[in-house]
């Protein structure tokens, strides 16, 4: 017996060696993941003014904030609503550039800035857009106001209805032009969203809003958006000031493929605004980026259609995704297709199908609706019943498997 002890204690300690030896080959090979180096982003910056906001107009993203919500006089930044409601005449074809709209003396005696256009005149459509966007006259807008809904009142009543539509949860219009009144407010996030519409939904009329000067019945007027001189990027939108309201700036900038949206409210001076508003625009562009993640109408994925004339659906995106992410961490973002299942024929192109989530590492950071690329009607009478067939047989080995 102590002859075989040996032996057998000897292959026991070897055998317990190895084991080890393994275990200790396994933890040395444990892969132990490395910390990714983190962009440091500093806290936005601090302004002189009431109110401020910046996003991104593409993603939507809001990248500084400071009292976006605040109800404010917004003088006349008020303007922005009144060219949108014309923009979007224009391009639904209900008036025409060429048009030319009566000025009456209402319109002529209107106080504040002025695009200086006579009582008992005509005046073009485009003229008077042109002056409501780069001189800011307050004629031009109740002018506009006049020929698209009869009156002041009644487009204040329109303009309103578009806040509500475009999600202006601040904001409510009495006027036209933005001269002061106690109902009459609006709010730096609610302008910012319509900016975001007016840069989007009418790019063709968008670059009026860059312009310097504009010439009308022999007066030059400047644009006094200062930015436009200084800053090559920035290329939009509207100033205002009033006392009560202070000086006021929205603006938008685009670098390659970024474009920013600053509201700045409530400064002390035209330099000011000018100055505050280049520090958002700064910040945001120094420290983000916006990519275009998905195009609109791109094929996402083909999934099993039942009981249709084709049995595969193409599914994607019906806007461009974009999302404005920290720089250099591009990389952490991925994408994930949620898509309803047993999808059933008939399907209409736009019909909602599923969630396209994006994320940035375990963080979701954006969600866009998954929708039909194209329509597919019910196929015949057999193949209607050979999908049903196999529709069952499939859902039955899900629950077996699954």
């Amino acid at each position: 017996m102590r002859v075989l002890a040996q032996p057998f204690r000897l292959g026991v300690f070897l055998m317990l060696l190895a084991m080890g030896f393994l275990t200790l080959s396994q933890a040395s090979a444990q892969v132990i993941p490395v910390p990714q180096p983190q962009t440091m982003i500093p806290a936005p910056p601090q302004l002189a003014a009431q109110s401020w906001f910046l996003m991104d107009a593409y993603s939507g993203r809001v990248l500084a904030e400071q009292n976006p919500d605040e109800r404010l006089p917004p003088a006349s930044l008020t303007k922005l609503m009144t060219a949108h409601l014309v923009e979007r005449e224009l391009d639904r074809g209900n008036i025409s550039p060429d048009d030319m709209v009566p000025v009456s003396e209402k319109a002529w005696r209107t106080g504040g800035s002025k695009m200086f256009i006579e009582v008992d005149t005509r005046v073009s459509v485009d003229d008077l857009l042109k002056g409501i966007i780069i001189v800011s006259g307050n004629d031009a807008s109740v002018a506009m106001a006049e020929y698209l809904a009869g009156g002041e009142v009644p487009f204040s009543d329109l303009m309103n209805q578009h806040a509500t539509r475009l999600g202006m949860h601040n904001t409510n219009f009495v006027n036209a032009t933005g001269l002061p009144d106690e109902n009459h407010y609006s709010s730096a996030r609610d302008l910012a969203l319509l900016s975001q519409h007016i840069i989007n939904d009418y790019p063709e009329h968008y670059a009026t809003y860059s312009e310097k000067e504009f010439s009308f019945g022999g007066i030059d007027q400047a644009n006094r958006n200062r930015l436009l001189w200084r800053d090559p990027t920035v290329d939009g939108l509207k100033t205002g000031w009033t006392e009560v309201a202070g000086y006021c700036l929205v603006a938008s900038a685009k670098r390659e493929d970024m474009r920013l949206i600053s509201v700045v409210m409530g400064t002390d001076s035209e330099e000011a605004r000018a100055q505050e508003t280049q520090k958002l625009l700064s910040y945001g562009f120094r420290y983000y980026e916006t990519l275009k993640l998905y195009e609109r109408g791109a094929v996402l994925n083909t999934p099993r259609l039942w009981g249709g004339e084709k049995n595969e659906l193409r599914v994607g995106v019906d806007q461009n995704v974009h999302m404005t992410v920290p720089r250099a961490r591009n990389e952490e973002l991925s994408g994930r297709l949620d898509i309803r299942p047993d999808l059933v024929a008939p399907i209409q192109v736009g019909q909602a199908v599923g969630t396209l989530e994006v994320r940035m590492g375990d963080e979701v950071v954006g969600e866009q609706p998954l929708v039909a690329l194209e329509s597919i009607e019910e196929g015949g009478f057999f193949k209607r019943l050979f999908d049903q067939v196999q529709r069952f047989f499939s859902q039955l080995i899900g629950r077996w498997f699954g």
